[in-house]
């Protein structure tokens, strides 16, 4: 059984939980209608959480602690869920490539009388 499998079984009820992450089960039931956690249900009905579960309610609880709010908490659950940077959305490009592209970047920002605004992080590597 690999250790994944273990810390995803649902074995704890809401009582322990609440004495482990010092939660109240208003609180906890919240935040699973919100769908940051999804405990497992047993025969009768009942929650049971899982440690990966716990993990999830303790994150929650120290980022609210620090002024995170639900809608952020959201984002950064879901940002974990989501594979935002997969293989095919990496480019590969050459120095002499992306050299290429920040002149001519930089040549146009001048033609148009504007200041590019990679312009002076990088005036001391081009002279124009």
């Amino acid at each position: 059984m690999s250790r994944e499998f273990r810390r995803a079984m649902p074995l704890l009820p809401i009582s322990m939980v609440m004495q482990l992450t010092d939660l109240t089960a208003r609180q906890i039931r919240y935040y699973e209608e919100h769908e940051l956690i999804v405990p497992a249900r047993s025969e009768g009905n009942r929650r049971m959480f899982s440690l990966d579960d716990i993990d999830a309610l303790l994150e929650i609880r120290e980022l609210l602690d620090q002024g995170i709010n639900m809608a952020g908490i959201k984002k950064v659950f879901a940002m974990r869920t989501k594979d935002y940077v997969t293989n095919t959305d990496i480019v590969r490009m050459s120095d002499t490539e992306l050299r290429a592209i920040l002149r001519e970047e930089m040549q146009q920002a001048q033609r148009m009388q504007k200041t590019s605004l990679r312009q002076g992080d990088l005036s001391r590597f081009f002279q124009f």
